[in-house]
């Protein structure tokens, strides 16, 4: 039995995924990485949404196209943190939320960025 999805995850998942690929993906290998759901189809329908509006590029390779973001990932995740914050009052008690959801690795790499010594 197939799961639904919400409004917009599978469109969320697609850009994620050719986000996190270091090369241009066929819907295939999209579908691929985001395991046996999706269908081929409903991939490849996607895809060519996202293309429509100008959300990823494409390019003909063999019979079909591969896809790549149009924005940098980390620009982009980086434009949709600064709106979940805006307007947030009081920041003092966003702001830590925020952070306290971080894993190990992303604390530290706050903390370094802070003291002026990240990546």
């Amino acid at each position: 039995m197939r799961g639904h999805r919400a409004h917009g995850a599978l469109t969320a998942e697609v850009v994620a995924a050719l986000a996190a690929a270091d090369v241009p993906l066929s819907p295939a290998q999209v579908q691929a990485a985001l395991g046996s759901e999706p269908g081929y189809e409903s991939v490849q329908t996607t895809l060519v949404r996202l293309w429509e509006m100008g959300v990823v590029a494409r390019r003909p390779d063999g019979r079909g196209h591969v896809y790549w973001p149009m924005r940098e990932a980390a620009a982009d995740a980086a434009r949709r943190m600064r709106a979940a914050l805006a307007g947030r009052r009081p920041r003092r008690s966003a702001v830590p939320q925020f952070v306290g959801g971080f894993d190990a690795a992303d604390a530290a790499l706050l903390r370094a960025l802070l003291a002026g010594i990240g990546p």
